[in-house]
């Protein structure tokens, strides 16, 4: 049996003592970025990716083990646990399996058959199992006892059939084949409910669906699983499409007959042998398999989507920051008004206001010169827009107001305002805004968010920022672990001013709690900026361990030592010290100074603690202290008299900003409120796998305009410009056309339902 590591090694391609050295570091308390960045030695140069994959994995296999201790425990206490099941056991490489190799002995309430066998129907059982020969009425009369509760030999037979039953359902090596064989050979079928249609009418491509089980992708399983949660859709699980006859013995029950030995010789006991194979697999066998199933295509699922959204988050967070400029944001509305905010260029709220220039009021001119005088007051540079209701109306004020006002030199830009609200009602904006009211904090966020994505967006919860598919369907504590980790990530990967930085982007950092993070505030607000990451040392909570984590993340601009502002780790300033004495030059000559670095043999200034890979990872810092990984800040420019979904036709060629990115395609939003899809086909002229080795959330992209469903308010549309506009089908993307049924196979020639039925499951097998 391998262990842990050597399992996790084999996984990932690696070696057991790399695995090794980053589990001890985990479990010491390294987080990945730390292990990631500074570790590589120790490590081997396993990257986030690797290290995040590895530390899912080792949760897994934990909890597998754990649960696999129980489980002897518990056989073992039952008196149980031979030496062949306990092989067994600790063979078992996954959590099913494991669970099928327990199901004899799992502790259960009475069951027919337990009754069946305290009513001494046991060896009635055994016998019509090992002699089918003989006639199972004249072997159930000898059972017949009033005072155990077996009135009649049919009511032994009965109780016979439950011992069987029991048995064929608790053989583990059974209930996997007949597992595995569903998977392959399976499909999903959905119909709609009655009197449903109508209210259900986002379902009404599952209407009459029907796809094979290891075809079905992940968002369509959501989207099934979706309309049968809201009662709209009614799923079933097909066993057999190839069955030419409803009722026809199939290769399940051929399966279960093979497994115990039985076959139709025209014996006595055959027919009886052959119902209760029927009976096992029909009432007990199929459901569990069937919730099995069910349970494998939601776990895939929800494996695909958490990936999914924590990708496109990841893309948003590291969109591109227009960096600290004065900015006046608005937050559209209609009846309550537009929210207005300006922050300069440090994110400090300094001007609010109120503005109604839609319907009802129409206050148009007003508002124009209200906007006006503030951005002449506070130097506005950017006006950000947040893309809910009424955002084309404002982004139309906003053009106005550049265009009749062009001394102020504006720059508008429509951003995602998910999220918005949340944050404007949370414990964090009350604190940080305490004087503002609700409704006017969405708008200081929708312009902090432009200025920077990541250090506003990291203030709100992560599944509220909305770029998921049926995020709201995920397990809570799946979704959570993986998201946090991309904030994890993507904080550290940037680097945070810790003279600048909230509490909530600080509590992100690598070895930083939101207690020590709130206390890295407080003495910085007590004591001023920080002037050395030495001094981080002097916060309360900020211990050895913490400081050695989150030391190299933290960046402090225009302090005592410029190394101080780079991702160069404070425990590696020795080697600095090196390269200063090796090239007789001071650090101001050496940062930044690219042909002088790149002249440098990084194996020069290696030693016991610093290897080749930090050595170059220094050098290359140096070069480039602190650099930014985003990319540069760029607009998309929405076409004028394009407002509504009904402005749209079919073959227009429109500039847009990627919102969101799917298993099946990608979200654009091109000005109308309601954001159109570019299916997986049409991103680009060549085959994709997934949409975000093409795009990515903030990307800004032209696509043509190829139909318009007004009614379904969908819009389909291509980055391939040449493409013929024109409708065509598709689901939530596009429906694949449905497989062609393969055709049954040639009956054999009647001899009894268990003969037909093995030889269905003796040609399955030959096959496979």
């Amino acid at each position: 049996m391998q262990s842990i590591n050597q399992r996790i090694a084999a996984e990932l391609g690696a070696q057991e003592w790399q695995v090794k050295a980053a589990v001890d570091l985990l479990d010491g308390g390294s987080t990945v970025p730390f292990i990631a960045r500074y570790r590589k030695e120790a490590t081997g140069t396993l990257d986030d990716a690797q290290l995040r994959t590895l530390e899912e994995r080792l949760r897994y296999l934990r909890e597998l083990e754990e649960r696999r201790r129980a489980i002897l425990d518990s056989v073992e206490a039952q008196g149980k646990l031979d030496d062949a099941l306990r092989g067994q056991l600790l063979a078992a490489d996954t959590k099913a399996r494991l669970e099928d190799l327990y199901l004899p002995y799992k502790p259960r309430r009475r069951t027919k058959a337990q009754i069946a066998r305290e009513a001494g129907l046991g060896p009635l059982a055994e016998a019509l199992l090992s002699d089918p020969s003989r006639t199972p009425l004249e072997a159930a009369a000898a059972y017949v006892d009033a005072d155990k509760g077996v009135a009649t030999p049919e009511a032994a037979l009965e109780g016979a059939r439950a011992i069987l039953v029991e048995r064929f359902a608790e053989d583990a090596e059974l209930v996997g084949t007949l597992r595995e064989s569903f998977w392959s050979r399976g499909r999903l079928v959905s119909s709609v409910r009655a009197g449903k249609a109508e209210a259900g009418a986002k379902f009404s491509d599952y209407f009459d669906f029907s796809e094979p089980l290891t075809r079905l992708p992940s968002h369509r399983v959501l989207a099934l699983f979706r309309g049968e949660k809201e009662e709209v859709l009614d799923l079933r699980l097909d066993e057999n499409p190839a069955n030419a006859e409803p009722g026809a013995p199939n290769l399940y029950e051929g399966r279960i007959a093979l497994r115990f030995g039985l076959r139709d010789a025209g014996r006595p006991g055959d027919r009886w042998l052959a119902e209760t194979v029927r009976w096992a697999w029909r009432t007990k066998l199929r459901l569990s398999v069937e919730l099995d199933l069910r349970a494998r295509l939601w776990e895939a699922a929800e494996t695909e989507a958490v990936r999914v959204f924590a990708g496109n988050l990841r893309d948003l967070l590291l969109a591109a920051p227009a960096g600290a400029r004065p900015t006046l944001g608005l937050d559209p509305g209609y009846r309550t008004g537009v929210k207005v905010a300006v922050v300069d260029a440090t994110g400090k709220v300094v001007a609010t206001d109120t503005i109604y220039p839609h319907e009802p009021r129409r206050d148009w001119d007003r508002a124009l010169a209200t906007l006006a005088r503030l951005c002449r007051a506070h130097a506005v540079e950017l006006v950000s827009i947040g893309n809910g209701t009424a955002s084309r109306e404002t982004d139309r004020l906003a053009a106005e107001l550049a265009a009749k006002h062009p001394e102020l030199k504006l720059t508008k830009v429509m951003v995602s305002e998910a999220g918005a609200s949340v944050y404007s009602a949370s414990a964090y904006a009350s604190q940080e805004l305490p004087d503002l009211d609700v409704s006017l904090r969405g708008a200081v966020s929708i312009a902090r968010r432009l200025q920077d994505p990541l250090a506003e967006l990291v203030k709100i919860e992560p599944r509220s920022i909305g770029v998921g598919q049926y995020q709201h369907d995920l397990a809570e504590g799946k979704l959570s672990r993986s998201l946090d980790a991309v904030v994890e990530d993507c904080v550290n990967g940037v680097g945070v001013d810790v003279n600048t930085a909230s509490a909530p982007l600080l509590a992100r950092v690598s070895g930083l709690s939101e207690r020590v993070a709130q206390n890295v505030v407080g003495h910085r607000d007590a004591n001023g900026p920080f002037r050395s990451r030495g001094g981080l040392k002097k916060v309360a909570g900020l211990g050895p361990k913490a400081f050695e984590l989150s030391a190299g993340f933290l960046r402090i601009t225009g302090g005592e030592d410029p190394l101080d502002a780079s991702g160069v780790h404070p425990e590696a300033y020795p080697v600095v010290r090196r390269i200063l004495q090796a090239t007789k030059s001071d650090i101001t000559g050496v940062i930044g100074n690219a042909k002088l670095l790149r002249s440098l043999d990084p194996r020069t200034f290696t030693d016991a603690t610093f290897g080749l890979p930090t050595v170059t990872d220094i050098i290359a810092e140096l070069e480039k202290p602190g650099r930014d990984p985003r990319p540069t800040f760029r607009t998309a420019t929405f076409q004028e008299g394009v407002e509504t979904i009904g402005d749209l036709k079919p073959g227009m060629v429109l500039e847009g900003v990627v919102t969101n990115v799917a298993a099946f395609g990608a979200f654009v939003d091109v000005g109308v409120h309601q954001d159109g899809l570019v299916h997986i086909s049409a991103l680009a002229n060549s085959f994709v796998k997934d949409p975000r080795t093409v795009v990515k959330p903030g990307d800004v992209v032209r696509v043509k305009v190829m139909d318009v469903d007004v009614p379904r308010k969908r819009i389909s549309l291509s980055m391939r410009l040449d493409d013929q506009a024109g409708p065509r089908e598709r689901d939530g993307g596009r429906r694949e056309p449905a497989p062609r049924m393969p055709k049954p196979e040639p009956r054999p020639a009647a001899d009894g339902a268990l003969a037909d039925a093995l030889r269905r499951a003796g040609l399955d097998r030959t096959r496979r």
